[in-house]
């Protein structure tokens, strides 16, 4: 009975792993190598990856900046309506990308909630590379925020009391404390952050729209390309691969790398200086 069931659990094993592996190596199966490193010098894939840099760099540093201190002020922070907000944060969680679209069209749009008055100050939103950056932002933020909130929640808040009975201020018990020891969290929140929104797709199409060098990021060359050039879209499947193996080997070093800060935050905040 034992040994039957040992088999089965193995045979359960292979088939999903089959199930999971060999589509993506398809990717690299399909093409070779040659050409599909051909296929990512074309006017496509270029024009893809150098929108796609550059607005994800961009959403992805304003969802750093403002996502971080917010993340340490609800984490550390108990106050009345905590579970509404935290419910509010993950909302965009589940909804799908195209509803996500919808919903930053009829905000930012022209005719939308806040459209007129953004249109009326001569800035114009919608299907511009400014879209890609809100529709970026939008669908990576409540992933960042809810693994940052839950990393500052980790932190021992006697250390903090700590740092506050020594007379350090409210920034200086942040960036010197809170953010070393949760280093480990936020960037492994970061990484699946930046990751997602690179992958985004339905929200960006419905509200930046795809035109080639303007707002056609990889996901929607992909779609573009599928049946004008196969190769350049498998090329460009295959580099979003590349990038989600990386992300996971980044993953992978964050546990090491926050021991080093947190001994580091240590030796600082024992210091006399700190």
């Amino acid at each position: 009975m034992k040994h039957a069931f040992t088999v089965t659990a193995v045979a359960a094993a292979a088939v999903a792993m089959a199930f999971l592996v060999l589509p993506v190596l398809a990717l690299f199966l399909r093409v070779p190598p040659r050409d599909l490193i051909h296929a990512l010098g074309t006017p496509a894939a270029q024009d893809a990856l150098v929108v796609s840099v550059k607005t994800s760099a961009i959403a992805h540093a304003a969802v750093l900046l403002v996502g971080t201190p917010a993340a340490y002020m609800i984490g550390r922070g108990r106050f009345r309506g905590r579970s509404l907000l935290l419910s509010l944060i993950e909302l965009p969680l589940v909804l799908p990308p195209v509803v996500a679209g919808v919903a930053l069209l009829v905000t930012f749009g022209r005719l939308g909630l806040l459209g007129g008055t953004v249109n009326a100050l001569g800035i114009h939103i919608a299907f511009t590379q400014a879209a890609v950056v809100l529709a970026v932002a939008f669908v990576e933020s409540p992933l960042y925020l809810r693994g940052a909130i839950a990393s500052f929640e980790g932190v021992d808040g006697a250390l903090l009391d700590a740092a506050r009975t020594l007379k350090a201020g409210p920034f200086r018990v942040f960036a010197r404390i809170a953010l070393p020891l949760a280093a480990g969290g936020l960037g492994a929140a970061s990484a699946l952050a930046l990751a997602r929104g690179l992958g985004e797709f339905g929200a960006t199409l419905l509200f930046a729209g795809s035109l080639q060098g303007v707002t056609q990021t990889l996901p929607l060359a992909i779609y573009a390309q599928f049946e004008v050039d196969f190769n350049t879209a498998l090329a460009i499947g295959a580099l979003f691969v590349c990038f989600g193996a990386a992300v996971l080997f980044a993953l992978k070093l964050i546990p090491g790398w926050t021991r080093s800060v947190s001994l580091w935050t240590f030796r600082s905040a024992s210091s006399p200086s700190a």
